[in-house]
């Protein structure tokens, strides 16, 4: 199949559907439950298949008016209280939310139970070729950004929430650079009383201690060291993460624009064919019904200087 890319002028000029949040989204699940077939799919109210990272919008949307909220939408994967490790199949078309598996074996954590609500962020990547300054020479996992959602519902996966946004975790996993932000379901009781990450230490005090020893130590029961942490181990402010979102905002907007894919000639083999995977799948999955939402992308959308300001 001939290799194309999407010049930027064409991409911009992709119809505008609107993009879609929580309110628009349905779920279909395919497949037996506990099978390397289970997946769990987001549709449209027409029942047209849409992606979890790439079709819902970053900044939540009012249900009724359509506008921008203060909030970000979280798509959850896993539930609190559970173990099985589901994910967005970032490599599929649809981008259904399907359990991890490793040699025809279904995934989950050996070390029991995760104690809070787990997912992403749409329109988010984690750039492979970039080297944040701050994450000790490691560069992106090549995944949409990780969130932790700490609130005290149990949110099923595929379901998309309004959050607020908190703080951010630096996380180095196998010497690849994994943020984790940290967020508050917009509509949960404790949301009110958290607006930053110094409010989550006095109102839920251990809260950040118990998710960073999470994430230290879950992967020592399949014999793997513990994991380590860059900025001293220390969970940042809702400010900082908010600089993390934008940038990674930014990176998936070069992924889906086929940008990035045009700039791979000084990165090595491994990393090109990282990234054109994604590439060439979120260009199919994207295909003619790309979201342009107006107020999120500006008119250099794709480009290096876009800035992706989405607030």
């Amino acid at each position: 199949m001939e290799e194309t890319f999407v010049p930027l002028n064409d991409f911009r000029e992709m119809k505008k559907k609107g993009s879609f949040s929580g309110s628009d989204v349905g779920l279909e699940e395919g497949g037996e439950q506990d099978t390397l077939d289970y997946r769990i799919q987001a549709v449209s109210d027409g029942g047209k298949k849409i992606s979890l990272w790439h079709d819902i919008s970053l900044v939540h949307l009012d249900p009724e008016t359509k506008q921008e909220t203060p909030y970000l939408n979280f798509v959850c994967e896993i539930s609190k209280f559970t173990r099985k490790k589901y994910e967005i199949a970032t490599d599929e078309p649809g981008n259904p939310i399907k359990q991890d598996e490793k040699k025809g074996k279904l995934r989950e954590f050996k070390k029991g139970d995760i104690y809070f609500n787990y997912g992403c962020f749409p329109q988010t990547w984690e750039d492979p070729t970039f080297i944040h300054p701050d994450a000790d020479g490691c560069r992106g996992d090549n995944d949409p950004v990780d969130v932790v959602e700490i609130g005290s519902k149990i949110i099923p996966p595929g379901d998309v929430r309004p959050v607020k946004v908190l703080g951010i975790l630096c996380m180095i996993d196998e010497g690849e650079c994994d943020w984790k932000v940290v967020v508050i379901d917009a509509e949960d009781k404790w949301a009110p009383f958290l607006n930053d990450i110094e409010d989550v230490e006095k109102e839920m005090p251990g809260m950040l201690s118990a998710i960073r020893e999470w994430y230290r130590t879950y992967k020592i029961p399949d014999g793997k060291p513990p994991n380590v942490f860059g900025l001293g181990e220390k969970f940042m402010n809702k400010a900082y993460a908010t600089k993390v979102i934008e940038e990674t905002h930014h990176m998936w907007e070069l992924l889906v624009s086929g940008e990035k894919e045009r700039s791979l000639d000084e990165h090595h083999d491994e990393v090109k064919d990282l990234v054109r995977s994604l590439s060439k799948g979120s260009l199919f999955t994207l295909g003619g019904n790309l979201d342009e939402h107006q107020d999120m992308h500006g008119e250099n959308f794709g480009n290096d200087n876009s800035g992706a300001m989405f607030f």
